[in-house]
């Protein structure tokens, strides 16, 4: 008699297990409340006036839509959309205060640049202290869909001679990859601190995801020149509005 064969057993679907390892660990519950309320005693503590500005953002919209609501009538929906706008008022305002704060803690510290580099919105590949003088002068490297940007701090004359020493030895291994170059300060031709995200988010996106990657896969295999950066308070991810 012919022995029956075993059917193999399927191997799992590519797409399923790749989709199952991408899946990220859910945070706990209350994570994101926990994180605000830090960030408000956070900034209570150094802005007193976060409290009364919050709340006067919620309960204007909230108490003119209430006035409304008596006069032309529809209150339940008035109230309901006041509620709404106080809410949205609320954050916008809470949010500003917070970035305010942090901005305020980092300025004129060594490295500040850097803190606010590694914090922005979007897929930067950010390097601090890539060159470096005496003086603490810095140069940063940020790779990400415009190209290369190199971002110095301190001295214009000292931060300019390190861009143009760093742009030599970018120039070896981006090939036609934009590169774009800029100080940090408040001179004539700089970029202040609380402009920097700003500025970073209206350059063109010159390059591919792909292109990103690559490129950052030969700086890395080039070895990093880590400085690093002298203690401080640094702000960390603030809520976004």
């Amino acid at each position: 008699m012919a022995l029956l064969k075993r059917s193999p057993k399927k191997a799992p679907a590519k797409g399923k297990a790749t989709s199952a390892a991408k899946k990220k660990p859910k945070a706990p519950r209350g994570a994101k409340l926990k994180q605000i309320g830090l960030a408000f005693k956070a900034t209570r503590a150094q802005d007193p006036k976060v409290l009364p500005l919050v709340l006067a953002a919620f309960f204007g919209p909230l108490i003119v839509m209430i006035a409304l609501g008596l006069v032309l009538g529809g209150l339940p929906y008035l109230v309901f959309l006041g509620f709404l706008m106080g809410l949205v008022a609320a954050a916008f305002v809470f949010g500003k205060r917070v970035q305010a704060t942090a901005y305020s803690q980092v300025e004129g510290q060594v490295g500040a640049a850097a803190a606010i580099l590694t914090n922005m919105r979007g897929d930067w590949r950010v390097t601090p202290a890539v060159g470096f003088t005496r003086e603490q002068d810095l140069v940063h490297r940020v790779i990400g869909r415009p190209g290369v940007v190199l971002v110095a701090e301190g001295a214009h004359n000292r931060a300019r001679n390190l861009i143009a020493t760093e742009k030599k030895k970018v120039a070896r291994i981006v090939g036609d990859t934009p590169v774009y170059d800029l100080v940090v300060g408040d001179g004539e031709g700089q970029i202040g601190l609380r402009q920097l995200e700003r500025h970073f988010l209206k350059l063109p996106r010159n390059i591919k995801p792909k292109v990103v990657n690559e490129l950052d896969r030969k700086f890395k295999a080039m070895g990093a020149q880590a400085l690093p950066i002298p203690k401080g308070p640094m702000p960390t991810r603030v809520p976004r509005r």
